[in-house]
Parts: structure tokens; sequence; C-alpha cells
């Protein structure tokens, strides 16, 4: 006959008193209790305190970086469009040149090679030629010159473009100047 022996757990006077000593620790009274509670409030009210000065500190960043971003492309806009008038002459001269070219000369031609540059570097930096002709008479972007009779359009209608007028990007450099149907 086997003979089978069961383990009983022993049970040791030192593993009582270490157990007692835990739960006598795990035994807070109720004021102390009060106490943590009312501190860990105060804790996470002021760090939700910092947070929200962290969130309005980041927002007042953000919006100082967009307006110093926006500043600086109305500087760069002004700064161009500065450059710009001054070239405006330049291709009223060279259009009107090459409206009365003469045929038979070949230097000409490199006229026109310089005035196609010229006007792709504008064109490249944003300027746009304002349509007017055949239009009617609108004075955010023509200025009138004159007023005169026409048959065959109708009144306040464009006759004809005396100067173009230019835009660079949305602004407005230089108005069209324009005969208007009477």
């Amino acid at each position: 006959m086997s003979s089978k022996k069961t383990r009983q757990p022993i049970e040791s006077e030192n593993g009582k008193e270490a157990e007692t000593a835990t739960q006598a620790a795990l035994v807070v009274s109720l004021a102390e209790f009060e106490s943590l509670q009312k501190q860990l409030e105060e804790v996470q009210a002021q760090a939700a305190e910092y947070k929200d000065g962290w969130q309005r500190a980041v927002a007042d960043f953000q919006n100082y970086r967009k307006r110093v971003e926006r500043e600086n492309g109305e500087v760069y806009q002004n700064a161009v469009a500065g450059i710009v008038k001054r070239y405006l002459p330049v291709i009223d001269d060279l259009e009107r040149a090459l409206q009365s070219r003469p045929a038979d000369l070949p230097w000409v031609d490199g006229i026109e090679l310089i005035y196609r540059k010229l006007q792709g570097i504008l064109d490249a930096e944003g300027l746009t030629r304002i349509q007017a002709e055949g239009q009617m008479f609108d004075p955010t972007v023509h200025e009138a010159i004159s007023q005169e009779v026409s048959e065959n359009h109708e009144s306040g209608q464009i006759i004809a473009v005396v100067q173009n007028g230019y835009m660079l990007g949305e602004r407005m450099i230089r108005p069209v100047m324009v005969r208007v149907a009477q």
C-alpha cells in the first residue's frame, strides 16, 4: 500500500504578523483620507490651470507666427509692386515701338524678344493685364480719359484702351486708361 501524503500549508507566526502589519498600514483614518483627497483636487486644479496657460501660450504663438508670415507676404508684395511699377512705362514704350515697327529691319526681332522676356519675368511675379476692350466701364479698374459718341457701342462701353492697366495678384497696380462710349 502506498501512502500519499498531502501537504498542508504551514502558517508561521512570522507570516501572520507581516500580513497584519500590512493591513494595519493600509488602514487610513477618514481625516487623512479627506486631507489626501483635498490635496489631490488642488494638484489637479493646478495642473488644469497650467495646461490652460500652456494651451493659450501655444495659440498666441501660432497667431503671432501667422501674423508675421502675413506681414512678410505684404512687405514682399509691396516691394514687388514698387519694382513692377517702374517697369510698366518700359513695357508701354516697347509695345508702342513694336506696333509701329518697320518690317525690313532685322534687329526689330531682337527688340521683340527682349519685350517677351521682360513680359515673362513680370508674369512670373504675378502681373496680369486687365482686359478692358469692349467691356462696360468699371470705375474700380478703369480710368476714363474721354467720353465719345459711338454708334457701334452702347453707352458706358469701352471704345478703346489708351494705356493698359495691370494687377499684381489681387492688387491693382495701375488702372486701365480708356475711352468710353457716351
